[in-house]
């Protein structure tokens, strides 16, 4: 689902080439849960936007579902991401002056769902927010909030999510309980899941962990076999 083959960045610092990425080969197979851990400046958000296509690599090349989104105009490229990738960011990012239902109910709107209203209801109660669909943001926690994101994420059932430390802002009990979602819509919906954090011990609940630092990938492990999350009830 997702391939990277010889993807590096580098940009220019005070008149010099900085290396922020150093070429990286990575295959994260449909299906997989994969945590991107490291400290601050290791690569991990970069490495992110070089696989939703917000940034482009200086070498290599990003694969998509077998397209190769670094030769894609920014038109196709749009495209590409509107139907395959739903994104999770630390802060949330929602509308402040629309409630829960609507922030999930807008974009379903811009894609011309069938049916918009029954969409977004379906998808805050697989989130266990139905009771607040009403509230604004202002009137949320911030886990009610990262969950009402996790909702607008999936608005268009991409087979992809990518989350660039979606606990970060969040106390670890309900970070805790987003990275819960995250596994569940994982588990539920197979979706590949892409998860940037700075918690290690989140980080063990994963599939796989990738480890950065300075740029490069210290390693590729699987987590030890009772680290895993068990199986999400139903699913």
């Amino acid at each position: 689902m997702i391939e990277l083959r010889g993807v590096s960045k580098t940009v220019e610092s005070g008149g010099r080439p900085l290396t922020i990425l150093h070429p990286l080969d990575l295959v994260v197979p449909a299906g997989q849960l994969l945590a991107v851990v490291g400290p601050s400046g290791s690569g991990k958000s970069t490495l992110l936007g070089l696989v939703a296509g917000l940034d482009a690599p200086s070498t290599g090349k990003v694969l998509i579902d077998g397209v190769d989104i670094t030769t894609l105009t920014e038109d196709r490229l749009a495209e590409l991401r509107g139907a395959k990738i739903g994104f999770v960011f630390q802060f949330f990012h929602l509308m402040p002056s629309l409630s829960a239902f609507e922030n999930v109910l807008v974009p379903l709107e811009i894609a011309r769902a069938a049916d918009p209203a029954r969409e977004a209801r379906s998808l805050l109660e697989e989130v266990g927010l139905t009771d607040r669909a009403h509230h604004y943001p202002s009137q949320l926690s911030g886990g009610e909030q990262q969950r009402v994101a996790i909702a607008r994420a999936l608005a268009n059932a991409p087979p992809i999510l990518l989350a660039d430390e979606p606990t970060g802002n969040l106390d670890s009990t309900t970070g805790g309980q987003v990275v819960d979602l995250l596994i569940e819509v994982n588990r539920r919906r197979r979706s590949t899941v892409v998860l940037v954090t700075h918690d290690l011990e989140l980080a063990q609940r994963a599939d796989v962990i990738l480890s950065m630092r300075d740029g490069r990938t210290e390693r590729i492990e699987a987590p030890a076999v009772d680290a895993l999350p068990r199986a999400v009830a139903g699913s």
